[in-house]
């Protein structure tokens, strides 16, 4: 399996190699030559595995080609077993209505579901490294679960070092507090003054820059990384066995989603064969996916423009993995002229392109939610089933509430309610948290730098902390 650029201009490269390198130098996204497709026969016996990472070996080996077999199958066990995850199947289910389940994520060690793909890097990248004999920096942006999943995966790993940037005070405290706390050597915390949007930009203009990359061997841990989408693959083919009892029925799934990372695995999943019917992208008040969907207008907003929301971690207004949807139904020629549209222009728009009018086929349906919206989910949610559930998890359920058509409809958790016990307090007051461990990870003590939101001083703490 070979590795192209969104944009047309890479050469192609294995899997090792754009696991290690960020960003194509094109400025597009990896993406695999093809997906591949899985038969009835093979998902038959993909169902009766009964490991998790057993199926993490199937669904990954026909992706990471050039990693030997018995490898791949030490990556995926170091990665998903029961000293990592607090559950042995690593993700759980559980029923909150008659038509709708919760497919729980948030087992990992930063109860997010960003640690089922980290977990998985943090055994990959060490192994590339090593057979390179590369080392490898790091430099990621977060709204809050990325860089917590990625700085517990990564911390006290060779050849790496971490350095990630979050937004300065528009975290939650449990989230500032998992990610600044940690005291190893190689790991950076820098609060950008400003939006994760201007985190994002600032990732990027290092990784378009071939030179400082290339000379300061920096790579990505953030979803433009085709290994993260990848090991998110994986929970869709599980939930689905979980969820269902046989391979012939058709379930919607509902997917809280700011960076398009998390659904876009949903895609791939559905194009392998995953019967999937509906996919159903849940924002918040930062609807620049929702208002694509909706109007066929893809606009980024400016910094300026990003809402703080109670669901922090999908506080975005440039998703980057939208470009690799685009290229999968328009191709690289067309991906390229639109992303300059967008540098030309600040948006793009479909409504006159043919592209619009096969819309009905990529059964993508989406929706927004408010504060109010969120907080009136979750005090439902509770008093009806007795689960908590947080609140991005909420704008999945309350969007995915408009979508109900007679299939089940999985909703998949994003993070553990008690990471943001402020905002389910106020929906709930008597909700049963127990806050001994929040509380203490609050009391140690953070190392983080603030910084302004400017590439130039960020080059300069690479050079001088990296090397």
């Amino acid at each position: 399996m070979k590795y192209v650029s969104t944009r047309g201009g890479d050469l192609p490269k294995s899997f090792c190699e754009v696991v290690l390198e960020g960003l194509c130098r094109d400025g597009g996204l990896s993406m695999p030559e093809s997906i591949p497709k899985v038969s009835k026969e093979t998902l038959d016996a993909w169902r009766k595995l009964p490991r998790y990472s057993d199926l993490a070996l199937e669904v990954m080996s026909l992706y990471a080609t050039d990693i030997p077999r018995d490898d791949l199958k030490k990556l995926v066990e170091g990665a998903y077993n029961s000293d990592n995850f607090a559950v042995e199947s690593i993700i759980s289910e559980r029923t909150i209505s008659n038509q709708v389940k919760v497919l729980g994520l948030s087992e990992g060690p930063t109860y997010a579901f960003k640690d089922m793909a980290m977990q998985f890097l943090g055994e990959l990248f060490p192994y590339v490294l090593e057979k390179q004999d590369k080392k490898l920096n790091i430099v990621g942006a977060t709204s809050g679960d990325t860089g917590s999943s990625a700085i517990h995966a990564m911390k006290g790993k060779p050849r790496i070092e971490v350095v990630m940037l979050s937004p300065h005070n528009r975290m939650s405290a449990f989230q500032t507090a998992q990610m600044y706390s940690v005291q190893d050597d190689n790991i950076h915390n820098i609060a950008i003054e400003g939006v994760f949007d201007d985190c994002q930009d600032l990732v990027k203009a290092l990784n378009n820059d071939i030179e400082f990359k290339e000379k300061h061997h920096l790579g990505a841990v953030n979803s433009i990384n085709f290994a993260r989408i990848l090991a998110q693959v994986v929970y869709y083919f599980k939930g689905y066995f979980m969820t269902t009892e046989s391979n012939d029925e058709k379930i919607d799934v509902v997917i809280p989603s700011g960076n398009f990372g998390n659904i876009f695995a949903g895609i791939i999943a559905r194009e392998m064969g995953l019967p999937i019917h509906k996919l159903i992208l849940a924002t918040n008040e930062n609807n620049v996916l929702d208002e694509f969907f909706k109007t066929g207008i893809y606009r980024p907003r400016a910094s300026k423009d990003v809402h703080l929301t109670s669901s922090p971690s999908m506080d975005i207004a440039k998703a980057s993995n939208f470009e690799r949807f685009i290229y999968l139904i328009a191709g690289s020629e067309k991906t390229k002229a639109l992303w300059e549209q967008i540098e030309e222009q600040g948006y793009f728009d479909l409504t006159g392109d043919p592209l619009w009018k096969e819309r009905a086929s990529w059964n993508i349906e989406s929706g927004e939610s408010s504060h109010q919206n969120r907080l009136e989910t979750i005090e439902k949610v509770y008093r009806e089933s007795g689960e908590l559930i947080d609140p991005h998890t909420a704008d999945g359920v309350f969007v995915g509430s408009q979508y109900l058509d007679g299939d089940l409809q999985l909703c998949l958790e994003t993070a553990k309610p008690i990471k943001f016990y402020e905002t389910i307090k106020q929906a709930v007051s008597d909700a049963p948290f127990d806050l001994t461990e929040v509380k203490a990870i609050e009391a140690l003590p953070q190392k983080r730098e603030v910084m302004a939101n400017d590439v130039t001083l960020l080059r300069q703490f690479i050079e001088s902390a990296l090397n």
